[in-house]
């Protein structure tokens, strides 16, 4: 039977899991929730108009379309055409194609908008018998530390409820709820900002035949397909300009320049924001009986397109972890889930770290000095020339962890 986006019973309420956001990694919580037959409510506070609209991340990596193929779902969410596993970097015009496949068995990438996925995930929760409630206002979280939790909110006709739950997933964001209801000092933020900025594109405009990521003199510039009418475009900036120092004619100016693309058809803008290129990790990613995933525990530089994927992946551990409660009663999975997590979070920040500084150090040295262009150039030439380091690279890129079980070291 099919599931209702609101169907509120009498207060109080109970159910095993209260998801806190239906973001991808709220809704992909809930999803594989129901798969188990465990019982979950998803709040969220915007309405389901805004959600299906949130356009960010567009690449499901190899990794998180073998764990939804795992639970039976990729046909179902995930839409949109395989990656050839091929990424074109352009370096001052010259085109040097990589790949970012490791040639490891199994299912590649697939080009699917953060939309597109969060859609999908929206028709399988429901069409499983989901509850999803849209527009729940005031959510607060009591209780972390006890025998049972609970969460209470405002729907959107003024009624207030409480659902007492076993565990809280928190799925809603850094400036969320969930993570505000964490106690001071009990969190350790570990944070970084790059010192750069980017100009977000989003434009019905052709797409690159792959993902293009351009190095030139005047600064860093992408093309990313988003659909195939449309492009996501990337454009460096200062950390603190604003969208309105950007009108289209110095958008498609700058954009043929850095990608060495006279020719480079425009089309008509939809949307376009700035933003600083900053990273963020929390450890623990567990107070009690709230676990934080997604970015409610961690923000990643957009380069290697790792932010959506990293919440997938804390959604699939988190998942299982509240499985095995149930079924098992082993809290094996429960107890370990933030060092689990974590030890691939750092692992990706690296990755993205190193990805980042190279693609911006190695154009316009105004920034870094021209000791760190070099570097940067010299790693891009590692890359082009050496078989060792282009394998390197691709696994990272796939997202595949060799001992994806074991916990991060001792002493964080």
């Amino acid at each position: 039977m099919a599931g209702v986006e609101r169907q509120l019973d009498d207060v109080p309420e109970s159910v095993t899991v209260v998801v806190i956001g239906a973001g991808p990694a709220g809704l992909t919580v809930a999803t594989l929730l129901r798969r188990c037959g465990i019982d979950c409510v998803v709040l969220e506070r915007r309405s389901r108009a805004h959600v299906a609209q949130r356009q960010r991340a567009g690449i499901v990596e190899a990794r998180a379309v073998r764990m939804f193929e795992s639970w039976g779902l990729a046909d179902r969410v995930l839409d949109g055409p395989p990656h050839d596993g091929i990424l074109e970097f352009r370096v001052d015009g010259e085109s040097h194609l990589v790949a970012d496949r490791d040639g490891s068995a199994g299912s590649g990438a697939r080009l699917c908008p953060q939309q597109v996925l969060v859609r999908n995930l929206t028709d399988a929760y429901l069409a499983d018998g989901g509850d999803l409630r849209y527009e729940a206002a005031d959510v607060t979280v009591h209780g972390l530390t006890g025998d049972r939790a609970t969460v209470r909110y405002r729907s959107a006709d003024g009624t207030r409820y409480a659902i007492g739950c076993a565990f809280v997933a928190g799925c809603d964001g850094e400036h969320g709820v969930s993570r505000g209801s964490v106690p001071d000092g009990v969190l350790t933020a570990h944070t970084f900002d790059h010192g750069i900025g980017w100009l977000t594109v989003l434009a019905d405009a052709p797409p690159p035949p792959r993902p293009l990521l351009a190095v030139s003199p005047q600064g860093f510039a992408a093309h990313f397909p988003r659909g195939p009418h449309s492009s996501r475009y990337y454009l460096q900036c200062p950390p603190d300009d604003q969208p309105a120092a950007w009108p289209e004619d110095r958008i498609w100016d700058a954009l043929r320049t850095r990608l060495a693309d006279p020719a480079l058809p425009a089309g008509p803008i939809t949307d376009r924001e700035t933003f600083r290129l900053r990273s963020l990790v929390s450890d623990p990613m567990r107070y009690g009986r709230l676990f934080l995933v997604g970015d409610a525990a961690h923000i990643v530089s957009p380069m290697g397109g790792k932010g959506m994927n990293l919440a997938l992946y804390d959604a699939d551990l988190f998942a299982r972890a509240v499985r095995d409660h149930v079924r098992d009663r082993d809290d094996t999975a429960l107890r370990t889930y933030s060092e689990r997590c974590l030890r691939r979070v750092w692992s990706d920040q690296e990755f993205s770290h190193w990805l980042t500084r190279t693609v911006h150090d190695a154009g316009d040295d105004t920034r870094c000095g021209p000791f760190l262009r070099r570097l940067a150039r010299a790693r891009l030439d590692r890359l082009f020339t050496s078989p060792t380091a282009a394998q390197a690279f691709a696994e990272l890129m796939t997202g595949l962890d060799p001992a994806p079980d074991r916990p991060a070291p001792a002493g964080r």
